[in-house]
This record gives C-alpha cells, sequence and structure tokens, in this order.
C-alpha cells in the first residue's frame, strides 16, 4: 500500500514548512546567490559595452565631460553618473 498525501496534508506541511527558520535561511541563502549571479551578468555586460567604447575612441574623460556640460546648460540633475 502506498502513501499518499491529500490535498489538505499537503497544504498544512507547506504551512508548517513556511514557518520554519530552516527553510528563512535557506531562502535567503538563494537570494543571495541569485543577487550575486545577476551582479556578475551586470559587470560582464558592463565590460563588453567598455570595450566597445574604447574600441569607439570613447574615452571616460570625454563622458564625464559631456555629463558635466549637459548638467551645465540643463541645470538639471543627471541620475547615474558614474562618479563614485
Amino acid at each position: 500500500m502506498s502513501k499518499f498525501l491529500t490535498d489538505e496534508q499537503v497544504q498544512i506541511e507547506i504551512d508548517q514548512l513556511n514557518e520554519s527558520p530552516a527553510v528563512a535561511l535557506a531562502r535567503q541563502e538563494q537570494r543571495l546567490k541569485y543577487r550575486k549571479r545577476q551582479y556578475l551578468y551586470v559587470l560582464r555586460w558592463y565590460e563588453k559595452r567598455g570595450k566597445e567604447l574604447m574600441a569607439a575612441g570613447i574615452t571616460y574623460e570625454a563622458m564625464v565631460e559631456d555629463y558635466n556640460r549637459l548638467k551645465q546648460e540643463d541645470g538639471v540633475e543627471i541620475d547615474g553618473s558614474g562618479e563614485d
């Protein structure tokens, strides 16, 4: 005779597991791993795009100059200046 869980038993176990500190810890670990991977993918994209810009003869200094010129002309703060 095989053991099958009823829908009610399944829901009860789901509810219990959702309350578990061990499940919360594992979820947090998974979030952290996912965030790190996403950050890695963004950095890879930045690297690729930066190389394309360099190949086109565009420099960081020229971008900063353009940013400052636009900011001065428009009198508006532009987000994402890249200045750290």
